[in-house]
């Protein structure tokens, strides 16, 4: 269960900060320019790889803060770095991509934008997920830690990836040299906008804290026929169905109860008339796990399970089902333990005990946690959660009297003003802890 303040107390830590607390009172007084950043952000999302007006705008703002900005890296990515002498590498990320969702918040900067999607459909893109939150709080980060080099020493990498949503973008700016063209980071700190608890508050999980993610596409080959003469055929759509009801006992029966994993079909299609059997039947499939050996397991079930039903029902080899895991996959994300400890120790003497909580880990993904695969002996890394509900809107669901949109909604309007100000606040504290001078 999730421990949270009553909305009045929550709301006066939040917004009158303690004189003797002047990393919060620069947080405070910086709020009005973030927050017209982050309304200009969620009006004029950009999708995944195609965040060029975004990188532009905050790549600018970096640069006048005096730190040696690079742009396009991993397409349209953004590496900004602050060097304040010796000391360690502190990597600070957001991501920038929007999503493909038609926005109905009824907000008074509500995202009108529209794009030509891949299949060639055409959609409302909108800032779903919370990132436009992400950048601003990077944003308000950035000018706090060049405001306040004598707190610090050591170096400041601060990164804007792209492609979050389709797990493509820490991948992408790593290939094009993250980790050699710029300073090896020591130390890298992130933070998602979350929709299952109050604004203002900071969760963690240590160790796994987001799922591997694999996109499994499976196609189930039959023999087609009249729908009369079903003798005459080896109906896929059959054969799909118990494929489908086998593949649940994958978790349920193979994994440890005490192993979180998930397989979800999320798409069935098969067939176009009442009386034609079609020759193959399509299922698309999410599948998550936390540790690469649980995954592989899943992955190897899956092609067995499909391949033993197909031998069930008198295929011939040829007739086999394809399985094809898509590249790239979103790999789990895990914080170190110690390391997240830490920080979160941390930050309790900033906000207090009471703003700081630690939440169970989610089936979700983020591909945060590719930067900590590439440098698992050095990188140590850490994504946390800041909650974005809206305290009138928490206190009624928590009253039974509305269901709070998710992440990815068309509803999804965190209270921005707290989320920003607490994640760039616990963003800087971390960051000049990692970094202490002298």
């Amino acid at each position: 269960m999730i421990r949270v303040l009553g909305a009045a107390a929550l709301a006066a830590i939040v917004t009158a900060p303690s004189a003797a607390n002047t990393l919060r009172q620069d947080v405070t007084a910086r709020m009005p320019e973030l927050m017209e950043v982050y309304r200009d952000l969620h009006a004029n999302p950009e999708l995944s790889f195609q965040e060029f007006e975004t990188a532009a705008k905050l790549a600018a703002r970096a640069r006048a803060l005096g730190f040696e900005v690079t742009e396009k890296v991993g397409r349209t990515g953004v590496v900004a770095v602050l060097r304040n002498g010796p000391g360690p590498t502190v990597m600070v990320r957001a991501d920038m991509d929007g999503l493909p969702v038609t926005e109905q918040t009824g907000l008074p900067y509500a995202s009108t934008r529209t794009a030509t999607l891949a299949n060639g459909a055409t959609s409302g893109v909108m800032h779903a997920c919370g990132h436009d939150t992400h950048m601003a709080a990077w944003l308000g980060t950035a000018q706090i830690m060049a405001a306040r080099r004598q707190d610090w020493s050591g170096t400041l990498v601060m990164i804007l990836q792209p492609a979050e949503e389709t797990g493509e973008g820490a991948l992408a700016m790593l290939e094009d040299g993250l980790f050699t063209r710029f300073p090896r980071p020591d130390f890298a700190l992130a933070f998602h906008d979350a929709a299952q608890f109050e604004a203002g508050m900071i969760g963690y999980s240590a160790g796994y804290a987001l799922a591997n993610v694999d996109s499994v596409d499976l196609v189930i080959r039959g023999v087609g026929g009249h729908g009369a003469y079903p003798h005459t055929t080896r109906d896929p759509v059959v054969l799909a169905a118990s494929t489908v009801m086998r593949l649940q006992t994958l978790v349920s029966r193979e994994i440890a109860p005490s192993d979180p994993a998930v397989v979800t079909v999320g798409s069935f299609q098969a067939g176009a008339k009442h009386n034609i059997i079609p020759d193959e039947a399509r299922l698309q499939l999410t599948v998550r796990s936390y540790s690469d050996g649980t995954r592989a397991q899943l992955l190897r079930g899956i092609e067995r399970i499909a391949r033993g039903e197909a031998i069930a029902a008198g295929l011939p080899e040829d007739r086999m089902p394809l399985v094809t895991v898509q590249e790239p996959y979103t790999p789990a994300t895990f914080n170190d333990v110690d390391f997240t400890e830490e920080v979160m120790a941390g930050l309790r003497e900033q906000f207090g005990a009471e703003r700081v909580i630690a939440v169970p880990a989610v089936m979700g993904g983020e591909d945060f946690g590719r930067f900590r695969r590439a440098d698992p002996d050095r990188l140590k890394s850490l994504i946390f959660w800041v909650g974005g509900v809206p305290a009138d809107q928490w206190q009624k669901a928590q009253a039974g009297e509305v269901e709070l949109p998710s992440l990815h909604s068309p509803f999804w309007a965190p209270d921005a003003e707290k989320v920003i100000a607490t994640a760039a606040e616990a963003l800087a504290a971390a960051s000049i802890r990692l970094m202490p001078k002298g």
